[in-house]
Protein backbone atom coordinates (compact mmCIF):
# COMPACT_ATOMS: atom_id res chain seq x y z
CA UNK A 1 0.00 0.00 0.00
CA UNK A 2 1.23 3.50 -0.84
CA UNK A 3 2.62 5.69 1.92
CA UNK A 4 -0.12 8.10 2.99
CA UNK A 5 0.88 11.77 3.30
CA UNK A 6 -1.17 14.08 5.55
CA UNK A 7 -1.52 17.60 4.17
CA UNK A 8 -4.00 20.42 4.78
CA UNK A 9 -4.95 21.72 1.32
CA UNK A 10 -7.22 24.40 2.80
CA UNK A 11 -4.84 25.94 5.34
CA UNK A 12 -4.19 29.68 5.34
CA UNK A 13 -0.45 28.93 5.19
CA UNK A 14 -0.83 26.90 1.97
CA UNK A 15 -2.96 29.54 0.23
CA UNK A 16 -0.70 32.39 1.34
CA UNK A 17 2.47 30.64 0.17
CA UNK A 18 1.80 27.55 -1.97
CA UNK A 19 5.54 27.21 -2.71
CA UNK A 20 6.46 25.77 0.69
CA UNK A 21 3.63 23.22 0.67
CA UNK A 22 4.35 22.18 -2.91
CA UNK A 23 8.07 21.70 -2.13
CA UNK A 24 7.18 19.55 0.91
CA UNK A 25 4.92 17.30 -1.20
CA UNK A 26 7.36 17.13 -4.15
CA UNK A 27 10.11 15.94 -1.78
CA UNK A 28 8.02 12.77 -1.25
CA UNK A 29 7.79 12.03 -4.98
CA UNK A 30 6.26 13.07 -8.34
CA UNK A 31 2.93 11.64 -7.13
CA UNK A 32 1.85 11.36 -3.49
CA UNK A 33 -1.04 9.47 -1.89
CA UNK A 34 -3.16 11.67 0.36
CA UNK A 35 -6.69 12.61 1.40
CA UNK A 36 -8.37 15.54 -0.36
CA UNK A 37 -11.46 17.33 1.05
CA UNK A 38 -14.79 16.01 -0.34
CA UNK A 39 -12.92 13.68 -2.78
CA UNK A 40 -11.24 11.37 -0.23
CA UNK A 41 -8.15 9.20 -0.83
CA UNK A 42 -6.38 10.13 -4.05
CA UNK A 43 -2.97 10.41 -5.73
CA UNK A 44 -1.76 14.00 -6.29
CA UNK A 45 0.87 14.89 -8.91
CA UNK A 46 3.65 17.24 -7.77
CA UNK A 47 5.61 17.88 -11.00
CA UNK A 48 4.91 19.49 -14.38
CA UNK A 49 5.69 16.30 -16.31
CA UNK A 50 3.45 14.08 -14.16
CA UNK A 51 0.56 16.57 -14.41
CA UNK A 52 0.95 16.97 -18.20
CA UNK A 53 1.00 13.20 -18.69
CA UNK A 54 -2.20 12.62 -16.68
CA UNK A 55 -4.00 15.44 -18.51
CA UNK A 56 -2.84 14.32 -21.97
CA UNK A 57 -3.24 10.55 -21.62
CA UNK A 58 -7.04 10.57 -21.58
CA UNK A 59 -7.23 6.84 -22.39
CA UNK A 60 -5.36 5.77 -19.22
CA UNK A 61 -6.62 8.52 -16.90
CA UNK A 62 -10.37 8.95 -17.38
CA UNK A 63 -13.00 11.15 -15.73
CA UNK A 64 -15.47 8.27 -15.66
CA UNK A 65 -15.23 4.69 -14.43
CA UNK A 66 -15.94 1.77 -16.77
CA UNK A 67 -19.68 1.93 -16.07
CA UNK A 68 -19.84 5.67 -16.78
CA UNK A 69 -19.99 6.86 -13.13
CA UNK A 70 -18.22 10.16 -12.43
CA UNK A 71 -14.96 9.64 -10.52
CA UNK A 72 -15.17 12.70 -8.26
CA UNK A 73 -18.82 12.27 -7.23
CA UNK A 74 -19.22 10.55 -3.82
CA UNK A 75 -22.18 8.19 -3.31
CA UNK A 76 -23.94 10.65 -0.97
CA UNK A 77 -24.19 13.46 -3.56
CA UNK A 78 -27.82 14.32 -4.42
CA UNK A 79 -28.89 13.77 -8.02
CA UNK A 80 -29.08 17.52 -8.77
CA UNK A 81 -25.26 17.64 -8.42
CA UNK A 82 -24.93 14.88 -10.98
CA UNK A 83 -27.21 16.77 -13.38
CA UNK A 84 -25.21 20.00 -13.31
CA UNK A 85 -21.88 18.11 -13.17
CA UNK A 86 -22.74 16.16 -16.33
CA UNK A 87 -20.86 18.56 -18.61
CA UNK A 88 -17.96 18.30 -21.05
CA UNK A 89 -15.42 18.96 -18.24
CA UNK A 90 -16.43 15.61 -16.74
CA UNK A 91 -16.76 13.67 -20.02
CA UNK A 92 -14.37 11.28 -21.75
CA UNK A 93 -14.39 10.60 -25.49
CA UNK A 94 -16.53 10.47 -27.57
CA UNK A 95 -19.04 12.50 -25.50
CA UNK A 96 -16.49 15.18 -24.68
CA UNK A 97 -15.83 16.00 -28.35
CA UNK A 98 -19.54 15.86 -29.19
CA UNK A 99 -20.33 18.54 -26.57
CA UNK A 100 -17.13 20.51 -27.08
CA UNK A 101 -17.81 20.81 -30.83
CA UNK A 102 -21.28 22.22 -30.11
CA UNK A 103 -20.04 24.89 -27.70
CA UNK A 104 -16.95 25.59 -29.87
CA UNK A 105 -19.28 26.35 -32.76
CA UNK A 106 -21.44 28.62 -30.58
CA UNK A 107 -18.29 30.39 -29.27
CA UNK A 108 -16.93 30.86 -32.81
CA UNK A 109 -20.13 32.60 -33.82
CA UNK A 110 -19.73 35.00 -30.90
CA UNK A 111 -16.16 36.00 -31.89
CA UNK A 112 -14.63 36.37 -28.41
CA UNK A 113 -11.61 38.38 -29.59
CA UNK A 114 -13.91 41.05 -31.05
CA UNK A 115 -15.33 41.59 -27.55
CA UNK A 116 -12.15 43.20 -26.17
CA UNK A 117 -13.22 46.87 -26.61
CA UNK A 118 -16.57 46.10 -25.00
CA UNK A 119 -14.93 44.21 -22.10
CA UNK A 120 -12.62 47.19 -21.56
CA UNK A 121 -15.65 49.51 -21.50
CA UNK A 122 -17.31 47.36 -18.81
CA UNK A 123 -14.04 47.36 -16.81
CA UNK A 124 -13.73 51.15 -17.16
CA UNK A 125 -17.28 51.60 -15.85
CA UNK A 126 -16.68 49.27 -12.88
CA UNK A 127 -13.40 51.05 -12.08
CA UNK A 128 -15.18 54.44 -12.21
CA UNK A 129 -17.85 53.18 -9.76
CA UNK A 130 -15.38 51.42 -7.44
CA UNK A 131 -15.80 53.81 -4.50
CA UNK A 132 -19.43 54.78 -5.20
CA UNK A 133 -20.57 52.96 -2.06
CA UNK A 134 -17.73 54.33 0.07
CA UNK A 135 -14.09 53.74 0.91
CA UNK A 136 -12.37 51.39 1.44
CA UNK A 137 -13.88 49.26 -1.34
CA UNK A 138 -13.60 45.47 -1.51
CA UNK A 139 -11.92 44.82 -4.86
CA UNK A 140 -13.15 41.20 -4.87
CA UNK A 141 -16.87 41.98 -4.61
CA UNK A 142 -16.97 45.35 -6.36
CA UNK A 143 -14.55 44.64 -9.20
CA UNK A 144 -12.94 41.20 -9.63
CA UNK A 145 -16.29 39.40 -9.26
CA UNK A 146 -18.34 41.90 -11.25
CA UNK A 147 -16.30 42.05 -14.47
CA UNK A 148 -16.25 38.32 -15.42
CA UNK A 149 -19.87 37.96 -14.29
CA UNK A 150 -21.02 40.90 -16.43
CA UNK A 151 -19.11 39.54 -19.44
CA UNK A 152 -20.33 35.93 -19.17
CA UNK A 153 -23.94 37.06 -18.59
CA UNK A 154 -23.75 39.17 -21.75
CA UNK A 155 -22.03 36.39 -23.66
CA UNK A 156 -24.74 33.93 -22.62
CA UNK A 157 -27.50 36.46 -23.30
CA UNK A 158 -28.84 36.59 -19.72
CA UNK A 159 -30.79 39.70 -18.60
CA UNK A 160 -28.72 42.27 -16.64
CA UNK A 161 -31.53 42.42 -14.06
CA UNK A 162 -30.73 38.80 -13.09
CA UNK A 163 -27.11 39.49 -12.17
CA UNK A 164 -27.72 39.87 -8.43
CA UNK A 165 -28.92 36.23 -8.44
CA UNK A 166 -25.62 35.09 -9.90
CA UNK A 167 -23.61 37.18 -7.44
CA UNK A 168 -25.50 35.49 -4.58
CA UNK A 169 -24.95 32.03 -6.11
CA UNK A 170 -21.26 32.75 -6.75
CA UNK A 171 -20.80 33.89 -3.15
CA UNK A 172 -22.45 30.72 -1.85
CA UNK A 173 -20.09 28.62 -4.01
CA UNK A 174 -17.16 30.47 -2.45
CA UNK A 175 -18.14 29.05 0.96
CA UNK A 176 -17.88 25.46 -0.29
CA UNK A 177 -15.26 23.98 2.03
CA UNK A 178 -16.46 20.50 3.02
CA UNK A 179 -19.22 17.92 2.65
CA UNK A 180 -21.55 19.77 5.03
CA UNK A 181 -21.28 23.08 3.15
CA UNK A 182 -21.79 21.13 -0.08
CA UNK A 183 -25.15 19.88 1.17
CA UNK A 184 -26.14 23.42 2.23
CA UNK A 185 -25.66 24.44 -1.43
CA UNK A 186 -28.30 22.06 -2.75
CA UNK A 187 -31.23 24.48 -2.48
CA UNK A 188 -29.33 27.10 -4.47
CA UNK A 189 -28.41 24.54 -7.13
CA UNK A 190 -32.06 23.55 -7.56
CA UNK A 191 -32.98 27.23 -8.06
CA UNK A 192 -30.11 27.77 -10.47
CA UNK A 193 -31.02 24.69 -12.51
CA UNK A 194 -34.67 25.80 -12.71
CA UNK A 195 -33.60 29.30 -13.77
CA UNK A 196 -31.34 27.97 -16.55
CA UNK A 197 -34.08 25.63 -17.78
CA UNK A 198 -36.42 28.63 -17.99
CA UNK A 199 -33.87 30.72 -19.93
CA UNK A 200 -33.32 27.86 -22.40
CA UNK A 201 -37.08 27.58 -22.89
CA UNK A 202 -37.35 31.34 -23.56
CA UNK A 203 -34.57 31.02 -26.17
CA UNK A 204 -36.33 28.06 -27.81
CA UNK A 205 -39.59 30.00 -28.06
CA UNK A 206 -38.35 33.53 -28.77
CA UNK A 207 -34.77 33.17 -30.07
CA UNK A 208 -32.50 36.01 -28.98
CA UNK A 209 -28.84 36.95 -28.73
CA UNK A 210 -25.98 35.25 -26.94
CA UNK A 211 -24.58 31.77 -26.44
CA UNK A 212 -27.84 30.36 -25.05
CA UNK A 213 -29.65 31.30 -28.27
CA UNK A 214 -26.70 29.95 -30.33
CA UNK A 215 -26.81 26.63 -28.45
CA UNK A 216 -30.56 26.40 -29.02
CA UNK A 217 -29.95 27.01 -32.74
CA UNK A 218 -27.30 24.27 -32.80
CA UNK A 219 -29.77 22.00 -30.97
CA UNK A 220 -32.46 22.75 -33.58
CA UNK A 221 -30.00 22.16 -36.44
CA UNK A 222 -29.65 18.59 -35.19
CA UNK A 223 -26.75 19.01 -32.74
CA UNK A 224 -26.74 15.93 -30.51
CA UNK A 225 -27.31 17.41 -27.07
CA UNK A 226 -29.93 16.48 -24.48
CA UNK A 227 -31.92 19.05 -22.43
CA UNK A 228 -30.02 18.02 -19.28
CA UNK A 229 -26.70 18.46 -21.10
CA UNK A 230 -27.81 21.94 -22.18
CA UNK A 231 -28.48 22.92 -18.55
CA UNK A 232 -25.13 21.42 -17.45
CA UNK A 233 -23.38 23.35 -20.26
CA UNK A 234 -24.94 26.65 -19.09
CA UNK A 235 -23.99 25.90 -15.50
CA UNK A 236 -20.40 25.16 -16.54
CA UNK A 237 -20.06 28.30 -18.69
CA UNK A 238 -21.59 30.51 -16.02
CA UNK A 239 -19.39 29.19 -13.21
CA UNK A 240 -16.15 28.34 -15.00
CA UNK A 241 -16.62 31.51 -17.06
CA UNK A 242 -16.68 33.82 -14.05
CA UNK A 243 -15.43 32.17 -10.85
CA UNK A 244 -11.88 31.30 -11.89
CA UNK A 245 -11.27 34.65 -13.63
CA UNK A 246 -12.49 36.47 -10.51
CA UNK A 247 -9.65 34.90 -8.51
CA UNK A 248 -7.10 35.46 -11.27
CA UNK A 249 -7.97 39.18 -11.25
CA UNK A 250 -8.04 39.59 -7.45
CA UNK A 251 -4.80 37.59 -7.03
CA UNK A 252 -3.05 39.66 -9.73
CA UNK A 253 -4.25 42.97 -8.25
CA UNK A 254 -3.06 41.85 -4.80
CA UNK A 255 0.44 41.14 -6.13
CA UNK A 256 0.58 44.57 -7.83
CA UNK A 257 -0.72 46.41 -4.74
CA UNK A 258 2.03 44.77 -2.66
CA UNK A 259 4.71 46.01 -5.05
CA UNK A 260 4.28 49.57 -6.45
CA UNK A 261 7.46 49.20 -8.56
CA UNK A 262 5.90 46.33 -10.53
CA UNK A 263 2.72 48.30 -11.00
CA UNK A 264 4.63 51.35 -12.26
CA UNK A 265 6.59 49.13 -14.68
CA UNK A 266 3.33 47.76 -16.08
CA UNK A 267 1.60 51.16 -16.26
CA UNK A 268 4.59 52.63 -18.14
CA UNK A 269 3.75 50.38 -21.11
CA UNK A 270 0.40 48.58 -21.10
CA UNK A 271 1.45 46.52 -24.14
CA UNK A 272 3.31 44.36 -21.58
CA UNK A 273 0.02 43.30 -19.99
CA UNK A 274 -0.29 40.08 -22.03
CA UNK A 275 3.10 38.91 -20.79
CA UNK A 276 2.23 39.91 -17.21
CA UNK A 277 -1.11 38.07 -17.31
CA UNK A 278 0.68 34.83 -18.34
CA UNK A 279 2.91 35.16 -15.30
CA UNK A 280 -0.06 35.89 -13.02
CA UNK A 281 -1.77 32.77 -14.41
CA UNK A 282 1.31 30.75 -13.43
CA UNK A 283 2.16 32.45 -10.13
CA UNK A 284 -1.33 33.07 -8.72
CA UNK A 285 -2.60 29.67 -9.98
CA UNK A 286 -6.26 30.36 -9.11
CA UNK A 287 -7.25 26.80 -10.09
CA UNK A 288 -4.94 24.61 -8.04
CA UNK A 289 -6.17 21.13 -9.03
CA UNK A 290 -7.83 19.35 -11.92
CA UNK A 291 -10.83 17.08 -11.49
CA UNK A 292 -10.00 13.55 -10.22
CA UNK A 293 -9.26 10.89 -12.84
CA UNK A 294 -9.70 7.12 -12.68
CA UNK A 295 -6.69 4.93 -13.50
CA UNK A 296 -7.86 2.41 -16.15
CA UNK A 297 -4.89 0.02 -15.82
CA UNK A 298 -1.72 -0.36 -13.76
CA UNK A 299 0.69 2.36 -14.83
CA UNK A 300 4.09 3.82 -13.95
CA UNK A 301 3.79 7.59 -13.47
CA UNK A 302 7.26 9.13 -13.35
CA UNK A 303 8.49 6.12 -11.31
CA UNK A 304 5.40 5.88 -9.06
CA UNK A 305 3.27 2.74 -9.47
CA UNK A 306 -0.45 3.49 -9.79
CA UNK A 307 -2.92 0.61 -9.78
CA UNK A 308 -6.06 0.09 -11.86
CA UNK A 309 -8.97 1.66 -9.95
CA UNK A 310 -6.79 4.28 -8.17
CA UNK A 311 -7.78 7.93 -8.44
CA UNK A 312 -5.40 10.75 -9.36
CA UNK A 313 -5.64 14.55 -9.42
CA UNK A 314 -3.18 16.83 -11.15
CA UNK A 315 -1.90 19.57 -8.88
CA UNK A 316 -1.73 22.45 -11.35
CA UNK A 317 -0.14 24.82 -8.83
CA UNK A 318 2.69 22.29 -8.30
CA UNK A 319 3.23 22.00 -12.07
CA UNK A 320 3.37 25.81 -12.31
CA UNK A 321 5.93 25.99 -9.49
CA UNK A 322 8.14 23.17 -10.78
CA UNK A 323 11.78 24.34 -11.27
CA UNK A 324 12.11 21.73 -14.04
CA UNK A 325 9.51 23.68 -16.05
CA UNK A 326 10.38 27.28 -15.10
CA UNK A 327 13.62 28.71 -13.72
CA UNK A 328 13.21 30.26 -10.27
CA UNK A 329 9.48 29.50 -10.16
CA UNK A 330 9.24 31.15 -6.73
CA UNK A 331 9.86 34.55 -8.35
CA UNK A 332 7.04 36.62 -9.81
CA UNK A 333 8.68 37.71 -13.09
CA UNK A 334 6.28 39.73 -15.25
CA UNK A 335 8.70 39.45 -18.21
CA UNK A 336 9.06 35.66 -17.95
CA UNK A 337 9.75 33.97 -21.31
CA UNK A 338 9.11 31.17 -21.97
CA UNK A 339 6.34 30.66 -19.46
CA UNK A 340 5.30 27.01 -19.03
CA UNK A 341 2.14 26.84 -16.98
CA UNK A 342 -0.83 24.49 -16.87
CA UNK A 343 -3.37 27.00 -15.50
CA UNK A 344 -5.68 26.25 -18.43
CA UNK A 345 -4.88 22.53 -18.34
CA UNK A 346 -3.68 20.68 -21.46
CA UNK A 347 -4.90 17.85 -23.68
CA UNK A 348 -8.53 17.46 -24.75
CA UNK A 349 -9.85 19.43 -21.76
CA UNK A 350 -7.72 22.53 -22.44
CA UNK A 351 -9.80 25.48 -21.20
CA UNK A 352 -12.34 26.65 -23.77
CA UNK A 353 -12.40 30.15 -22.25
CA UNK A 354 -8.65 30.79 -22.20
CA UNK A 355 -8.86 33.76 -24.60
CA UNK A 356 -11.73 35.30 -22.67
CA UNK A 357 -9.93 34.93 -19.31
CA UNK A 358 -6.76 36.51 -20.68
CA UNK A 359 -8.67 39.46 -22.20
CA UNK A 360 -10.69 40.01 -19.01
CA UNK A 361 -7.60 39.97 -16.77
CA UNK A 362 -5.75 42.33 -19.11
CA UNK A 363 -8.69 44.77 -19.33
CA UNK A 364 -9.25 44.56 -15.55
CA UNK A 365 -5.66 45.56 -14.70
CA UNK A 366 -5.47 48.35 -17.27
CA UNK A 367 -8.84 49.89 -16.37
CA UNK A 368 -8.27 49.70 -12.60
CA UNK A 369 -4.79 51.21 -12.46
CA UNK A 370 -5.46 53.79 -15.19
CA UNK A 371 -8.43 55.16 -13.22
CA UNK A 372 -6.81 54.77 -9.78
CA UNK A 373 -3.01 55.06 -10.24
CA UNK A 374 -2.52 55.58 -6.50
CA UNK A 375 -4.66 52.63 -5.41
CA UNK A 376 -3.49 51.14 -2.12
CA UNK A 377 -4.40 48.26 0.19
CA UNK A 378 -6.45 49.51 3.13
CA UNK A 379 -4.81 46.90 5.40
CA UNK A 380 -1.42 45.24 5.70
CA UNK A 381 -0.87 42.33 3.25
CA UNK A 382 -0.73 40.00 6.28
CA UNK A 383 -4.38 40.94 6.98
CA UNK A 384 -5.54 39.56 3.62
CA UNK A 385 -7.07 36.07 3.95
CA UNK A 386 -8.12 33.27 1.63
CA UNK A 387 -11.34 31.28 1.68
CA UNK A 388 -10.87 27.66 2.77
CA UNK A 389 -12.23 26.30 -0.49
CA UNK A 390 -10.28 23.19 -1.56
CA UNK A 391 -8.70 23.39 -5.00
CA UNK A 392 -9.29 27.09 -5.65
CA UNK A 393 -7.11 29.94 -4.42
CA UNK A 394 -9.58 32.70 -3.64
CA UNK A 395 -8.91 35.87 -1.69
CA UNK A 396 -11.83 36.47 0.69
CA UNK A 397 -11.73 40.29 0.56
CA UNK A 398 -9.31 42.88 -0.80
CA UNK A 399 -10.07 46.26 0.81
CA UNK A 400 -8.47 49.19 -1.03
CA UNK A 401 -8.42 52.99 -0.90
CA UNK A 402 -7.90 55.44 -3.74
CA UNK A 403 -4.54 56.73 -2.45
CA UNK A 404 -2.91 59.88 -3.83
Amino acid sequence: MAQHVDFDFTSEAFFRDPQAGVAQLRAVGPAVFTRFPIIGRVWITTTYEAAARVLKDSATFTLRKEGGALVGLPWWMPRVIGTVANNMLTMDEPDHTRLRDIVDEAFRRRAVLDMEPHIRAIADHLAEELFAAGSPADLVQRYARMLPLAVICELLGLPPADRPKFIAWANSLAHLTNAFSFLRLIGGLFKMRRYLQERLQVAREEGGEGLIAELVRVEKEGGRITPDEMVAMMFLLLNAGSETTTHLISGSVFELLKDPARREWLAADWSRTGLAVEEFLRFVSPVQFSKPRYVRHDVDLEGVKLKKGDRVMTMLVAANLDPQANEHPERLDLERRPNRHLSFGTGIHFCLGHQLARIEASCALQALFTRWPGLKLAVEPSQIHWRRRPGIRMIAALPAVAGD
